[in-house]
């Protein structure tokens, strides 16, 4: 149940019920106090007139005494009796007096004392009268009933009914009906917090311990919502974050591992051409390299390990921006031919120095642009041979190492092919080695080499490049790769446009 629709029962509760209780207590109870013997119907509830209310009690109380004191005349002396009496007609707020000649022989009004006078014997119609006194305006009507004692002594009877008496009952009434709906209200205001504690705060004290049990690092126990509510929203959050911190915390353990990997690699590959440096330099030292030609064959051994380690610890230093997204690009209009020409050049020297045979083929038509950063764009292409050389196998002098580069156009892109007839890549390997610190068995083994990094940094600096990459290999016979980039577009009215928006 929603939280709005929980408080809203409560509240029309907590006005509804205490309404209907007091009603039922004010209009439906015969009896408002249950220890003494004082009744008001829902009637005489509505009545705000006094003198009616004094009239209405008097005209019930006066045919109990008429009748009693026709049948009873001899027993007009006998206090027990009269005790009688009085008590019967208590309840319509009335008492009884009765005077024996000029004496006051019986007073039904307790500790009150009469403040009215009493007419005299006589002067009554039919033995009854009627009158009515204001004492301390305090209405009081007094019937009167003459008779005559066995004695031959005059006795008159008076019924007093006393609005004193009325108002007297009528507060303890209103006292008792207060403490009955301040009971009902807190009767009520007890059910409605226990309803409302049970339905909230065992939730709330659950999803507190799960709060614990994240804080503790425990991530694995999946948060079961319960309800339809806002707490139930609150569930499905807290569930929400367990999710993604798990993720997180996973993927930095991950991270860390990559990162010991990448320690051990980086180890490794500086580890082999330094003892190679090491090496070569005693041998010059110790003169090992006696004749000129061995000694220079020595000190380029030594200046290619050391560009070797120069660039791994590039790479690594690239690595790093790349796994917080900081490569620092400086895209510009490049010429497709000519920039692909000029890396052309300057692999085939390189290359040929490696007795590797390097072929270039360009079919896109001159002018042809494209944006790109060709700092950032040389280091693809680099990575890219430097791993084919890498791996290349062993060659000789009737099957030479060969890597062939072609250049085309493609529509709104260029495609690129780098092919070489090195070792390949097998095929459970083949869709692993553009991942992070990949080292396939057959490819990128330690005595080869290789960070296991070069392959994801071609990846990103072509997708940063709104491009794309993949790679076909046949184990023995070589491995092939493709990238695609976009070319600057001539739209209709001659204007450039971009074709990686």
């Amino acid at each position: 149940m929603k939280l709005k629709t929980r408080l809203g029962i409560s509240f029309l509760i907590v006005l509804i019920v205490p309404v209907i209780l007091s009603f039922c207590l004010i209009f439906g109870a015969g009896k408002i106090r249950g220890d003494e013997n004082i009744k008001v119907t829902s009637n005489e509830l509505r009545v705000s007139s006094e003198l009616y209310l004094i009239t209405v009690n008097s005209k019930k109380a006066f045919p109990e005494v008429r009748s009693w004191i026709a049948g009873n005349a001899d027993k007009a002396d006998d206090l027990s009796a009269l005790n009688e009496l009085n008590r019967k007609i208590v309840d319509d707020y009335s008492f009884i007096i009765v005077r024996k000649n000029n004496a006051i022989l019986y007073y039904g009004g307790g500790k009150d004392e009469m403040d009215f006078q009493l007419p005299h014997f006589g002067g009554t119609t039919m033995g009854q009268r009627t009158l009515y006194y204001n004492a301390d305006k305090e209405p009081t009507m007094l019937r009167q009933i003459d008779f005559d004692f066995p004695d031959e002594g005059h006795g008159s009877i008076f019924l007093v009914t006393s609005a004193k008496t009325v108002k007297t009952a009528r507060k303890q009434m209103y006292l008792d009906i207060f403490l009955s709906i301040l009971v009902v209200l807190v009767l009520t205001a007890v059910v409605l917090i226990i309803w409302n504690y049970q339905g909230i705060v065992p939730r709330i004290r659950k999803l507190g311990e799960e709060a614990g049990k994240i804080k503790s690092g425990t991530l694995d126990e999946p948060i079961i919502p319960e309800g339809r509510d806002e707490i139930t929203d609150l569930y499905i959050a807290f569930e929400e974050m367990r999710k993604r911190l798990l993720a997180n915390s996973k993927e930095k353990m991950r991270n860390e591992e990559e990162q010991k990997q990448l320690i051990s690699n980086i180890v490794h590959d500086l580890k082999t051409p330094i003892t190679a440096i090491k090496g070569y330099a005693e041998g010059v030292l110790d003169g090992v390299a006696s004749s000129p030609e061995k000694k220079e064959a020595y000190l380029q051994t030594i200046v290619n390990k050391a560009n070797d380690m120069n660039a791994l610890i590039n790479e690594l230093s690239l690595y790093t921006k790349i796994d917080t997204n900081r490569i620092p690009y400086n895209f510009t209009m490049v010429d497709v031919n000519e920039y692909f020409m000029d890396c052309a050049e300057e692999l085939g020297l390189d290359l040929k120095n490696q007795k590797i045979k390097f072929n270039f083929n360009s079919s896109v038509a001159n002018g042809v642009r494209m944006i790109a950063d060709p700092q950032q764009l040389e280091r693809v292409i680099h990575n890219i041979v430097s791993n084919s050389v890498k791996y290349m196998g062993v060659k000789d002098d009737q099957h030479p190492g060969e890597i062939n580069m072609d250049v085309k156009d493609v529509g709104d892109s260029i495609q690129v092919t780098i092919m070489d007839n090195g070792m390949g890549i097998s095929e459970k390997d083949l869709p692993h080695i553009f991942e992070r610190l990949y080292r396939a068995d057959s490819s990128r083994n330690s005595s080869t080499g290789g960070s296991g990094i070069g392959l994801s940094i071609v990846k990103k600096i072509i997708e940063d490049h709104g491009g794309s990459i993949w790679t076909t290999s046949t184990l023995g016979q070589g491995t092939t790769m493709y990238f695609m980039l976009r070319k600057k577009m001539e739209d209709r009215h001659g204007k450039n446009s971009d074709s990686r928006r």
